[in-house]
Parts: C-alpha cells; structure tokens; sequence
C-alpha cells in the first residue's frame, strides 16, 4: 500500500498549492491513503468546514491538526460532524472530535489513523506515549490493520524521535509536524517504521515558518508585539513524505520525501 502525509498546509498559499496539487499527486504516484495536517490551514491558524470539505473533495482520506486545533471558534463543531478530522488524541477527552480513527484505502485495506500532541514547549496536555500506546493496544499491525500512521505534533526533535523508536515495529509510519522544516532523517527505523521528524509545511518558504517576516522579525529584534502574524502568500512548496508497505506485515518498505513547487530543491 503507498500512503502519503503532507506537512502543516499554511495560510491561503499552503492551500490553494496543495489543493490544486493533491488530485495529480494521487493518480502520478497511485497513492491508495492520503493524510494531510490542516492546522494552519485558515489563515494560520485553525480550520474551517469549507476547508475539510475541499480538501477531502480533492482527495485527502483523513485530516490531522495540532496545538492550533480549535483557533476557528465559530467553526469547532465540524470536528463532532466530520470523523475523519481529528484533534490529538491527548487533548481533553471533554473537547469536540477525537484523535484517532480507522479509515478503509483506495484499495480498501484498514487504515488506523492516531493523531497526538508532544508536550515540550506545547500547551499543557496529556501524556502522548501513553495515549498513542492506548490507541493501538488493540490493534496489531499486520493482524488488526494493514496499516497504523502516527502523526505527532511536537516542538522537540528529541520527543518526536522518541516517539519513532517507542512504536518501531507497531506502526506503518510515524510522522513529525508542527516545525514547519522538512527534515532530512527519512528513514525506516529497524523494526520497520517508516519515520521523519517534521514533514516540513506546505506554504510560502520565503517566509518565517510561513508567517511574512516583518512582524516575527521586528519581534525577535525589538522583543515588542506591535502587530499580527499573517500568512505568506507567495508561491508555495508541497511537504510530505510517500511510505509504502508491505501487505503482510503492514510495515514499510520504503519511505520518501515529497517537495515540490515553491523554493526548496524538489524531491
């Protein structure tokens, strides 16, 4: 099976980008699951309903988010409306939506999708090793699911390899975001996940994680918050990684890194 995970889509060029991108991506590289983290994905900040419906209209099979989950108040609902986007897992088990679900491929093989948020330099949350070990306990890769992917949304690079290594061999794939950086460490670990620390986003590269430099630079210079963050709009790259696996374990075979568009050397 060939599943792929596109990075942090940011602001209207991460959008616009990946959403007229993501039809051909499918049929060019025969992808049967499509997961894409849409946290940003409304003016940086959050998710709206009109944006899942275009983005499960152009493709994605499931939705991730992250720290900025619920930043479109009036729009929260969608996540008891729409089971296929999710919030981490180890948020509040009160708030709306949930942090994982299982999903049928293209090819129509089980797909376990668990979504969970780190804790170094996060809001405060549950913890996501015991969280995400809760979520899979039940299903044995290979056995239960032809396939288990992780996306963890974390700050620290040490966390989220922590995260690869604790479920090597129990999951597909488990995937960084949240950084907005792609990472050059695409690898499948030794018990056969496929692993990245960041995905990288998808969004305008000439930027500050996306965001236009002048406010996030006066910040850093002056230590002064003197104005908002708005999303750069110029020509965006598309982030991700494509994994396949191998039918009988459900473990990964190979793992690739998506760049194209935009600024950064395509791959």
């Amino acid at each position: 099976m060939r599943i792929a995970v596109f990075g942090d889509v940011m602001g209207r060029s991460g959008r616009n980008g990946l959403l007229d991108r993501l039809p051909g991506l499918k049929k060019k590289l025969a992808l049967d699951f499509i997961i894409v983290n849409v946290e940003n994905s409304a003016g940086g900040f959050g998710v709206t309903a009109d944006i899942v419906e275009a983005f499960l209209d152009a493709g994605a099979d499931a939705l991730t988010t992250g720290n900025h989950a619920f930043d479109q108040r009036e729009e929260i609902d969608i996540y008891d409306r729409e089971e296929r986007l999710l919030r981490p897992v180890n948020f509040p088990a009160s708030n709306p939506g949930r942090g994982s679900g299982v999903f049928e491929a293209r090819n129509g093989a089980s797909v376990l999708v668990v979504h969970a948020q780190g804790q170094i330099g996060m809001h405060p949350c549950d913890d996501p090793f015991a969280a995400v070990d809760r979520e899979i306990a039940g299903a044995v890769l290979g056995k239960d699911m032809d396939a288990i992917v992780v996306d963890f949304h974390a700050e620290a690079t040490s966390e989220k390899c922590a995260m690869g290594h604790f479920l090597d061999g129990r999951a597909s794939l488990v995937v960084g975001t949240h950084t907005h950086i792609p990472t050059a460490d695409d690898q499948v670990l030794p018990r056969g996940t496929g692993y990245i620390t960041d995905l990288g986003m998808c969004g305008d590269y000439d930027s500050i994680i996306g965001m236009e430099k002048s406010e996030p630079l006066r910040r850093f210079i002056t230590k002064m918050n003197t104005g908002r963050f708005a999303p750069a709009n110029g020509e965006a790259t598309i982030c991700g990684v494509i994994v396949e696996t191998d039918p009988a374990t459900g473990l990964a075979r190979s793992i690739d890194p998506i760049r194209v568009d935009g600024r950064l050397r395509r791959a």
